[in-house]
């Protein structure tokens, strides 16, 4: 094909991206409004597919370093026109928003966008921008049910991971080299965002949705926080016994693939070796919950399990302890396998996981990545960590819950641990 017929088609192919967002978000624009009269509308189907292509012809036209003049000058002509129907609009509603007459300007950069080429990021924008305008009802809906502290919460994540994290230096410092600020920050910020995560499924699923709910997304805050509060369930009402302990054992089930995902994201191939251990034991724990659930009451109970996850999870003051703790692990890790080797950072591990899995997890899979622990030293660390963390939770359910709970949680970890020794057994084969 002659050189010139393939630009012609490339040419055609991206006026006609950009007049398709136009008609995408013209559609969405179009039946919003469609109960309108035609001269109360702003703009429809056809005006915003027309902005669209616009917005791809001026870019072609304007290609070369002034382009961008010629680009800005249309787009504030446009920008003219439309303020002129937001004005019109305004005289029949007084209750008018913005939101069309921004779309407008948004699709004619969009369209020049497509013009210029950049056709994934165009088409990709402009069905996030339709997906935004069609949301409408359920976006309103969500922020009316938002508190403050959890709005509050929401900034405060945005704050340690897009503010914070960017700026930090991405090299190792500190005694012993053992500190990645960048690392350490982003190992906090990850954390952080599971246990968002967790605590708004918590919410949205209502502590009215039974104890399986809640152990589920409750676990991905913190599996120990989920044994006690049915420990305290327990104590407070003995007639449903199973069910608590399926709601613990599930939470339990769920922090093994917590721990995989976080060391996922510093060494995938570590986490490829832990698959084995971790998902059986996650099998036990799914095969105890059902169990547990079948024998026991259907019926959730009235209170008690909604105490798991009710504080916000993005306290400022908890990220920096918790990175605070992370450098010390790191730091003890460090030191302990440089003067002790693979057993004292096996001790390290067994005391770590009794406060927290995730940040010992991190700590050995960072250690891996830079060469301070052999794939079997780390893998032993991490596994020795679940294990105390394992055994503590049905330790502390039998103190509080009483024995007819705790002993029942305490046989589906045992069985946890059992499957974890036997999953661990094709890894060691494998050398």
């Amino acid at each position: 094909m002659p050189p010139d017929q393939i630009a012609t088609l490339n040419t055609l192919g991206r006026l006609a991206v950009a007049l398709a967002i136009g008609l995408m978000i013209g559609l969405e624009r179009g039946w919003e409004q469609r109960e309108r009269h035609t001269v109360q509308r702003i703009a429809g189907l056809r005006t915003f597919g027309a902005i669209g292509l616009l917005g791809g012809v001026v870019a072609h036209v304007a290609a070369g370093p002034s382009g961008a003049i010629l680009i800005a000058a249309i787009g504030f002509a446009l920008a003219v026109m439309v303020a002129a129907g937001y004005w019109r609009e305004s005289e029949f509603d007084r209750d008018v928003s913005l939101i069309t007459s921004v779309s407008a300007l948004v699709t004619y950069m969009l369209g020049a966008l497509a013009g210029r080429g950049e056709l994934l990021v165009a088409s990709s924008s402009g069905v996030v921008l339709a997906a935004i305008l069609g949301f409408r009802p359920e976006l309103h809906a969500m922020v009316r049910r938002i508190d403050r502290a959890e709005l509050l919460a929401t900034f405060r994540l945005l704050l340690i991971s897009v503010v914070m994290l960017p700026v930090l230096p991405d090299h190792d410092v500190g005694p012993w080299g053992a500190i990645n600020p960048y690392g350490l920050w982003w190992m906090v910020v990850l954390v952080a965002g599971i246990s968002y995560v967790g605590y708004f499924a918590t919410k949205i699923a209502g502590p009215e949705r039974g104890v399986m709910a809640t152990g589920v997304f409750g676990g991905f805050v913190s599996s120990t926080a989920v044994a006690l509060a049915m420990a305290h369930r327990a104590a407070a009402d003995a007639a449903i016994p199973r069910l608590l302990a399926a709601g613990a054992t599930v939470a339990s089930a769920v922090m093994c693939p917590r721990m995989l995902m976080i060391v996922a994201a510093v060494s995938p191939a570590l986490a490829l070796d832990l698959s084995w251990p971790l998902g059986a034991a996650t099998a036990a724990a799914l095969v105890g919950t059902a169990w547990f659930a079948w024998r026991g009451e259907l019926e959730p109970p009235a209170g008690g399990a909604e105490n798991v996850a009710t504080q916000n999870p993005l306290d400022l003051g908890m990220a920096i302890r918790f990175g605070l703790v992370l450098a010390a692990i790191l730091i003890a890790a460090r030191v302990a396998s440089i003067y002790a080797g693979s057993s004292g950072l096996f001790a390290v591990a067994a005391l770590s996981g009794l406060i927290d899995v995730d940040a010992i997890s991190l700590s050995v899979a960072t250690i891996f990545v830079h060469g301070g622990a052999t794939r079997t030293a780390a893998i032993g660390a991490i596994l020795i960590a679940a294990a105390s963390n394992t055994l503590l939770k049905p330790a502390l359910a039998i103190a509080v819950g009483g024995r007819k709970f705790g002993l029942r949680f305490l046989i589906a970890s045992l069985a946890m641990l059992a499957a974890g020794a036997l999953g661990l057994v094709p890894v060691i084969r494998g050398g």
